[in-house]
């Protein structure tokens, strides 16, 4: 089995053994190549209508990838102030930033209202909210088809046993609320869920919601969500999201429609993962190996602290070995459970995974790790948070946030 990372040459002029080396372990590493490159998909998908793509901060709030996407020409989501405050540091403008708040307080809501940019609320009681502190004003709202769709129950953002968004049978009363505070619908979102490699069930809720459009007059755009799949499995050759596809049959559905409404809004996406997931690792040090009960562990210091995924959600990340710089791909396999340095059972990175023999001191790179990896990383047991790093295009590696110190720990203390 050959090595993802060499042969796209992820790690540009370095490896990951002078990497770490260099910066620290564990390490967060991102190419720049493969960002741009998903980037510049997402950006034109649709060339043939208004459009707009949406970089999702919470999958990567990297200030560097942030501005990266805004010379892409992406828009942004953001969920919180935080997320707003960043964006705007990252250079984006307020009439680029889409604002989708969930169970907000007046406080938040307010300063989103403050800072210019478009809110999306997702329940009529946020409606009345919103009305309340911005009578008149311009607003989205999100929109619950009834169905969703994930590869964990955890990720499906739709359906109906799920917390987002207005059920599509209220829409009724989202004119009612509206009309109460003079608000005007100029957007209407949605977001079935997160991860699907098969676009169809996508396509049918895109479809469905063309629909419910017809019963708002002010619309100015509307954002179908996203969540487009990343091959994680690319060990196995598990194939791409087929984007083209794809483009084609949005492409055609989208045309249909606007001939036969003679409506023409601003379309939007929000791909998710899919931009940035695959632009990164995590590099990580084999420090003990063990058998426990005729079970074999690889002990590493990637623990759910830097990667909460696996236990999270369940989630698949492959597993490549390098040692002395070069990838481990020949020779004798064991079966392991990478496994990391936290004070918790649930703390595995990859469970019982065939792998070539591993040594201490050995390196492991967790793959597809650049999309909901360092922004779900913590200081739990006060682990330090890790360093990361972009390979630019020209192979050069520069960092793009330190890693944190120990006095890092004290920082919102007062008197410390």
């Amino acid at each position: 089995m050959d090595s993802y990372t060499q042969s796209v040459h992820f790690f540009g002029r370095s490896n990951p053994e002078e990497l770490v080396r260099k910066y620290g372990s564990p390490l967060f590493v991102y190419n720049e190549d493969i960002l741009r490159r998903q980037m510049k998909r997402v950006a034109g998908l649709l060339p043939n209508h208004r459009f707009t793509s949406n970089f999702s901060i919470k999958t990567n709030s990297n200030l560097t990838i942030l501005r990266i996407a805004n010379e892409e020409g992406l828009n942004a989501d953001a969920m919180s102030p935080g997320e707003i405050f960043v964006l705007k540091k990252a250079g984006f403008l307020s009439e680029r930033i889409f604002y989708v708040s969930n169970n907000v307080s007046e406080e938040e809501m307010q300063y989103a209202i403050d800072e210019g940019v478009i809110v999306s609320v997702d329940s009529l009681s946020q409606l009345e909210m919103f009305g309340r502190l911005n009578r008149g004003g311009r607003l989205s709202v999100r929109i619950n088809p009834g169905v969703g769709a994930g590869h964990h129950d955890k990720v499906v953002t739709a359906g109906k046993k799920t917390k987002f968004g207005v059920a599509a049978q209220d829409i009724e009363k989202i004119h009612d609320v509206a009309a109460q505070y003079d608000l005007h619908i100029i957007g209407l979102n949605q977001h079935i869920g997160s991860l699907f490699m098969d676009y169809k069930p996508f396509l049918e809720a895109c479809r469905n919601f063309l629909h419910y459009a017809e019963e708002f007059d002010e619309l100015e755009f509307l954002d179908f969500g996203g969540g487009f799949g990343t091959p994680y499995h690319k060990l196995a050759d598990e194939q791409e999201f087929d984007i083209e596809s794809f483009k084609k049959e949005l492409d055609a559905l989208l045309t249909e429609w606007k001939q036969q409404t003679g409506r023409d809004v601003l379309f939007k996406t929000e791909p998710g993962r899919y931009i940035v997931a695959e632009s990164g690792v995590i590099l990580g040090q084999v420090h003990a190996v063990k058998e426990n009960y005729g079970h074999k562990y690889v002990g590493t210091d990637i623990g759910m602290n830097v990667l909460i995924r696996p236990e999270l959600y369940d989630s698949w990340h492959d597993v490549e070995v390098y040692r002395d710089g070069q990838p481990v791909t020949g020779g004798e396999r064991e079966v392991y459970s990478v496994v990391g340095n936290i004070c918790e059972s649930g703390d595995i990175v990859a469970k019982d995974r065939e792998l070539p023999v591993i040594k201490e001191k050995d390196i492991v790179a967790v793959l597809d790790a650049g999309a909901y990896g360092f922004s779900m990383s913590s200081n739990y047991n006060n682990r330090l948070r890790a360093a990361e790093v972009l390979i630019t295009s020209s192979g050069e590696d520069i960092l793009i946030r330190r890693r944190e110190t120990l006095d890092d720990l004290l920082r919102c203390f007062p008197n410390s």
